[in-house]
């Protein structure tokens, strides 16, 4: 009985704290998962005109309602929806409640009984709230009625919202929920916390009394104090009052090492604790120091970043957790270290996974090259900043966007942000920055030597389709690290925004070549350039451009963290052999590993000396892979050991030794080898096919030089000895000898030849196979993505599969494609409906070309990502084109996008043909 009396005692006196805290009623559900149904009516479009049911938060595009727009339609939809959905509160006698909206598209007026909760909420990216205690019932359901106006009444917000270059939905798209709070209680915070360990807190008050007090208790996450409590007495003058603090040697926040910390806030008085807050932070120091660059914690920091809508294919901008910790671990997975809110707020959430796992973040007021006016736009900088000002991870405000700049507002976020971050103008020169968009490499050179102001192009390397992104980037990114104000850049964009349309039978829509611009597809798909901005932006640099006969074990490498000693990463190495081309395994045969430590600090160059074995040079690869602090893989680089040539000349004996023989039918040739004849027409010199005593090889048209036009001089055949040859002779716009060697018991030998005159997009050789009867292809080299003259990095040696696909990247997503260019090949099986063979390459640095990409549905006129490709379908190359982006072509995007100059200069080649095996 003394126990029951003493826990219902504990219970009694207990209580209270558990009143202190602000409590969270979701009427919505929380996120694209988890949903609950509201009563909505939709006036136009899809289902319009009837009262049903719909999933909130959510888009009503993606739930079969209205009509879909993309921002730059110029019919818009002037939909409005309809809300419906019963609460109840329970007892409300000394408590304030809130109803907050997180998000609503756009203009949205809200009642509750029958009155409206206050002015009609105008802005579509913001959260906002009412005092809605008077209008509550103390018992009983409440009644909501929400109608949200998809198109704004107010003309600023309709050229800043609703013409971008963006999806345009409609509906509540975020939670909606009530805040209960008591009488007296801290409506926000705004922290300042400096790497120096100075800590200042504004805490907003209302309704406090003379004889209330307002105490903070920094923590630690796991609740451990960090030094003791601070507080002032209230100000009943004033409901913003400053407390300050300093703790010593703060474990600082910053990308590589996002340390958190929270700060419990109370209102007291002498007998209880009346309210309390508890709000995370981080303690940084961040300056853009003018004519030198961007600092945090007193160093100098480039940006490596990417640009990310609020975007799923299924829900539109509703999105969750899982998704934006998805984001965030894709951008880290790519060494980036930034990102920005490309062009308005983001759930608050995000922020959160950006505080937690380390990202810089540039926060933006909405207006893509149109502007709020004053009227909306000082609400909604101060909507902005006071949700998210006490967010480490926000380094900078963004007041619009390209010309969407409302410079009245300027000084408005410095109102509300204690810490004074600066506000930039992305695309122009503004407060000591230069952001400009799409710069060409021209203007990289130039701003590298000339530039004053502190340079970060928030807008650079247009992703569309398959271009920019990584290609070109490693020339760019050499010269942001020359530049002496440099602070990085901001990739456009992270996503392919191809929403799935439920009005089109489920078909992913880009709204032609507006919204596929991402890194990744809708659903997050790798592309190529994922790997290659991997590498490039790898804070761990190897240099090590091949394995010859003078590589010793030691590698250069360079630190390019910012924080982190290279002694808190791990280097693991591995020596590997592959299997052949007549295995059907892919996977490589590790044949010794060991580690290698390095303390170089961030910004120093030295060795890492791996101390392999002996025998390392009888391994086919190495690969070394690094790791950051976090145990994750920082980028595996990988180089052949054994030239092409030796892994060709372990393949040249066949099981037969049947003799050669040859005959002349009409203008055929026919050259017998190992029960295989060989067909080539005499007027073209080209192999036209090839038949096996089962099967005929579809091989034709080749060697044909690509991309010149030749004429036959000569076609010449003759038996020497065992050996049987035929060779051809071709002059043009340049020269072109191929010479075919068969002999019993080896694989048939092509030779060829050739020069050319001008600048050429690709050099080499092509054959014709029918794509039809292509249904795969295993090959040596790097992979398994394919690359472009100016997109080489990101990709390993070793043996990759991959079946035959028809991918249109950016508007379709069955990674990685199959056509295209592939590097570094040694040798490749060409998997088909008629009989598998296989060619090697002795040559070393030999591209494979399979085939060309479909033309994009929505492809640009300009074909600035539509590289040139050789006629012939398959292709084995000395160079291979560049891609540019959306808006600027290849050749003014560095040295690598560059055409090859020939002058006349002879290449030479050899391929090994089996078409036994």
């Amino acid at each position: 009985m003394i126990k029951r009396l003493l826990f219902l005692f504990l219970l009694l006196v207990s209580y209270p704290a558990f009143s202190q805290e602000t409590i969270r009623t979701y009427l919505s559900g929380t996120d694209k998962d988890h949903t609950r149904q509201w009563d909505f009516y939709c006036t136009g479009g899809r289902k319009s005109g009837v009262w049903s049911k719909i999933p909130v938060p959510s888009n009503w595009e993606l739930q079969g309602f209205g009509s879909y727009n993309y921002g730059h339609d110029k019919d818009k939809a002037k939909e409005q929806g309809l809300y419906r959905c019963e609460f109840t509160t329970g007892k409300i006698t000394g408590k304030k409640i809130f109803i907050v909206f997180e998000g609503s598209m756009t203009d949205t007026k809200v009642t509750v009984n029958g009155k409206l909760a206050g002015e009609v909420h105008q802005g579509g990216f913001y959260r906002f709230r009412y005092d809605i205690t008077t209008l509550l019932k103390a018992e009983g359901k409440n009644k909501l009625e929400v109608t949200v106006d998809k198109m704004s009444a107010n003309a600023s917000i309709n050229s800043a919202e609703r013409k971008s270059d963006f999806w345009v939905f409609g509906g509540i798209f975020r939670p909606v929920y009530l805040e209960t709070v008591p009488d007296k209680f801290i409506e926000r915070v705004a922290v300042n916390a400096k790497a120096d360990g100075s800590f200042q807190l504004d805490v907003y008050g209302q309704n406090l009394g003379a004889n209330d007090v307002i105490e903070a208790q920094v923590k630690k996450l796991n609740g451990e104090n960090v030094g003791k409590a601070f507080s002032v007495k209230a100000n009943l003058t004033d409901s913003m009052q400053t407390l300050k603090s300093s703790i010593p040697h703060p474990s600082l926040w910053s990308s590589e090492f996002p340390n958190l910390y929270q700060v419990v806030v109370r209102v007291k008085n002498k007998r209880q604790t009346i309210h309390q807050v508890k709000q995370k932070f981080g303690f940084r120091t961040l300056e853009v120091r003018r004519n030198d660059g961007f600092y945090v914690n007193g160093v100098k920091i480039l940006l490596k970043g990417v640009n990310r809508h609020s975007f799923w294919p299924e829900t539109g901008r509703t999105l969750s957790k899982a998704v934006h910790l998805m984001d965030v671990r894709l951008m880290k997975e790519m060494n980036m270290n930034a990102v920005r809110m490309s062009h308005y707020p983001p759930d608050a959430e995000f922020l959160d996974v950006c505080d937690s796992l380390g990202l810089y973040v540039i926060n933006e007021l909405t207006g893509w090259q149109a502007k709020y006016d004053n009227s909306v736009g000082h609400k909604l900088v101060k909507e902005l900043v006071i949700r998210d000002v006490n967010h480490p991870s926000i380094i900078f405000w963004a007041n619009g966007n390209e010309g969407g700049f409302n410079t009245d507002l300027d000084n408005d976020y410095a109102m509300y942000d204690p810490q004074k971050r600066t506000v930039i103008h992305p695309w122009e020169k503004f407060n000591g920055t230069d952001t400009k968009h799409y710069p060409d490499y021209n203007y990289m050179v130039k701003a590298a030597t000339s530039g004053k102001e502190v340079f970060f192009p928030t807008e650079f390397m247009h992703a569309l389709y398959d271009g920019g992104a990584g290609a070109a980037l490693d020339d760019f990114w050499n010269q942001m690290m020359l530049h002496p104000h440099g602070a990085g850049g901001f990739i456009w964009a992270l996503v392919d925004e191809n929403v799935i349309r439920t009005d089109k039978n489920g078909i992913y829509d880009g709204d032609g070549n507006h919204a596929p611009d991402g890194i990744v597809g809708p659903h997050r798909e790798k592309e190529g350039s994922f790997y290659a901005i991997k590498e490039i932006w790898s804070p761990v640099f190897v240099d090590l451009p091949k394995i010859d006969e003078k590589f010793n074990g030691k590698i250069s490498i360079a630190n390019r963290f910012d924080f982190t000693s290279f002694n808190q990463c791990t280097f693991k190495w591995k020596l590997v052999n592959f299997p052949s081309a007549k295995d059907v395994a892919t996977k490589a045969t590790v044949n010794a590993s060991g580690s290698a430590i390095s303390n170089l600090k961030p910004g120093i160059k030295g060795i890492l000396d791996l101390s392999l074995p002996k025998s390392w040079a009888q391994s086919d690869a190495l690969y070394l892979t690094a790791y950051g602090p976090d145990q994750k893989e920082i980028f595996t680089w990988s180089w052949p050991i054994k030239a092409a040539q030796f892994i060709a000349r372990k393949q040249e004996t066949t099981a037969s030794s049947s003799a050669v023989t040859a005959e002349e039918k009409d203008q055929s040739l026919l050259v017998k080898q190992d029960g295989i004849t060989y067909y080539f027409d005499k007027t073209t010199g080209y192999i036209e096919k090839v038949l096996k005593p089962n099967a005929a090889i579809s091989l034709s048209k080749g060697p044909l030089l690509a991309g010149v036009k030749m004429t036959l001089k000569n076609f010449t055949f003759k038996a020497v000895g065992q050996k049987y040859t035929v060779e051809s002779d071709y002059e043009g716009a340049g020269h072109l000898n191929a010479k075919w060697t068969f002999e019993p018991g080896k694989l048939v030998k092509l030779e060829y030849q050739f020069s050319q005159q001008g600048d050429a997009d690709f050099m080499g050789i092509t054959f014709n196979y029918p794509e039809e009867k292509i249904t795969g292809m295993k090959y040596l080299g790097r992979g398994p993505y394919r690359v472009w003259k100016n997109r080489l990095k990101g990709q390993q040696f070793g043996v990759w599969h991959k079946d035959y696909n028809n991918t249109i990247t950016g508007e379709s997503w069955g990674y990685p494609e199959f056509k295209g260019y592939h590097g570094e090949v040694n040798w490749v099986v060409f998997e088909n409906k008629e009989a598998t063979f296989t060619v090697y390459t002795p040559d070393q640095d030999t591209y494979l070309q399979m085939y060309r990409s479909a033309r994009e549905a929505a492809a640009l006129s300009n074909n600035n990502v539509e590289p040139a490709f050789p006629d012939g379908s398959i292709g084995f190359l000395k160079g291979i084109s560049a891609i540019g982006t959306k808006f600027q072509s290849a050749l003014v995007m560095g040295p690598q996008s560059q055409k090859y100059k020939t002058d006349g200069k002879t290449f030479s080649g050899t391929l090994l043909f089996d078409f036994i095996h």
